[in-house]
């Protein structure tokens, strides 16, 4: 079994680093497609922050990583774990390729379904839907989870039309020496998203390490080490620094022509939606709420300006993520369960 554990754990920092040059290159994509940075700058800029957050970034979303899986035997968990981030990590190497920013957490989410059906058929999930039937309803489990995914989307979509739609307000009658201001605003913008999408980015690989150590006993209670942290914020910062620009591309060239103004309006509002989602303790994907506000950017600034077919691939990514992500891992799962019996 502890095979099994140190090749779920280096997956899962593996994970972590694919989780950088696919979610955390999109904090960079508008921050250096409206030139308010070169794309050095941007990225050393995106890593600092990104690395911070994800040192400093608290342990909430830990605890919820920690109620997806229905109880088990030790061994079967871990094995449960290796299949899901399997699926979420081919998902993430794949999706790069093609160059769309997919999401490292719903293929996570997805992974660890169909790894958990596998073992456990539909019982082998904490869906939470007592909790949200109960007469005093909240959300947890599974179901929580997938509703913020969606919500959150569905604001950054909302937020971006909103924040276009006031910054154009507030700017009709400004000279264009005001650009200057807005790019300096643009960099503490960049700073508040990148330190959020580091905090939300790496909880979701320290519950998995952490869920792994403690269904293994090799802790004695559920607990994030410090080791893992450190490696978890560094291995984000280096899939910043190496492997996003393909992302970056499609988000800042392909939908719509990105001025600074648009930069700004998108950290902001995404950059807000990802820190209350932190503080909360949900795990969100950063690139689907930024690529989802920089449509709503588009469509307030101008509709006829905006690739709506590149929307559409967006769009169809976020859709296929958790059905692809699950089929693939309930395949892992059964393939690897089908040797220890």
């Amino acid at each position: 079994m502890y095979e099994a554990v140190l090749l779920t754990i280096l997956i899962s920092l593996a994970f972590c680093f694919t989780n950088g040059f696919q979610d955390a290159s999109t904090v960079a994509a508008t921050f250096i497609a409206s030139r308010s940075a070169t794309p050095r700058q941007g990225i050393i800029f995106v890593t600092l922050f990104n690395v911070i957050g994800a040192l400093l970034g608290g342990t909430a979303i830990v605890l919820t990583i920690s109620g997806f899986l229905a109880g088990g035997d030790g061994p079967a968990m871990v094995l449960v774990i290796l299949s899901g981030i399997l699926a979420a990590t081919a998902w993430n190497i794949v999706t790069w390729w093609w160059g769309l920013p997919s999401s490292s957490t719903h293929g996570l989410i997805g992974g660890l379904i169909g790894a958990g059906m596998a073992h456990g058929g539909p019982a082998g999930i904490n869906w939470g839907i007592t909790d949200l039937l109960s007469p005093s309803p909240h959300m947890s489990g599974m179901s929580g989870v997938i509703i913020f995914l969606v919500v959150s989307v569905l604001l950054g979509l909302a937020g971006g039309y909103i924040m276009r739609s006031l910054s154009r307000l507030a700017l009709r009658n400004a000279k264009r020496r005001v650009n200057r201001l807005v790019v300096r605003l643009n960099w503490c913008s960049t700073a508040l998203m990148a330190f959020y999408n580091g905090a939300n980015d790496s909880q979701k690989q320290l519950g998995i390490i952490a869920l792994v150590l403690f269904y293994s006993g090799l802790v004695p209670v559920f607990s994030v080490p410090l080791w893992a942290r450190v490696l978890c914020a560094a291995l984000l910062g280096a899939g910043t620094l190496l492997g996003g620009w393909r992302i970056m591309t499609t988000l800042g060239r392909r939908i719509f022509r990105i001025e600074p103004v648009h930069s700004f309006d998108s950290q902001v509002s995404s950059g807000t939606i990802l820190a209350v989602s932190t503080l909360a303790g949900a795990p969100v994907s950063s690139s689907h709420i930024i690529s989802a506000s920089v449509i709503g950017i588009g469509a307030a600034e101008n509709p006829k300006k905006v690739r709506w077919r590149v929307g559409r691939e967006i769009v169809t990514v976020m859709v296929l993520t958790i059905p692809a992500t699950i089929i693939v891992a309930y395949g892992a799962a059964s393939l690897l369960f089908s040797f220890m019996r």
